[in-house]
């Protein structure tokens, strides 16, 4: 068996709200959108540049999160700090700021309106595995 694709499906409160916030946030567009009988989202595919998720309404089955889970969703943008723009303009809040890190990307965390967390980061140097390991374990010992 292969597996064909993988995406995350994000639990929200209000999808149609969370369709807003990405595509303004993030340029997404939406691919498909399913509801149910009472008119909740059950299915809604977005897409922005290679990067897919679904967001959902939450319901008895899917709960939306109470607070941050687990998962930190990784987003490389052409400008992370426009986008950390966009998403605080949208209602984020920031977890810590877009700048530079010794690792070689220009990074920022946000927790968006819904529960869920984000960074958006700009690689801004190419650099070797081991580079990273070593710079990382210098500038957080």
């Amino acid at each position: 068996m292969a597996v064909q694709q993988m995406y995350p499906r994000l639990v929200v409160p209000d999808a149609d709200t969370a369709i807003a916030f990405y595509t303004a946030a993030f340029g997404a567009e939406l691919v498909e959108r399913f509801t149910d009988g009472s008119g909740a989202v059950v299915h809604a595919l977005l897409r922005a540049g290679p990067a897919v998720w679904a967001v959902k309404d939450g319901d008895a089955a899917d709960p939306p999160p109470s607070g941050a889970g687990g998962v930190v969703l990784a987003l490389y943008v052409d400008d992370p700090d426009a986008v950390a723009a966009a998403m605080v303009d949208g209602g984020a809040t920031v977890v810590f700021p877009v700048s530079d890190h010794a690792y070689g990307d220009r990074a920022g965390r946000l927790a968006d309106p819904f529960g869920h967390r984000w960074t958006v980061a700009a690689r801004t140097e190419d650099l070797s595995p081991e580079q990273v390991q070593d710079r990382t374990e210098r500038a957080y010992p």
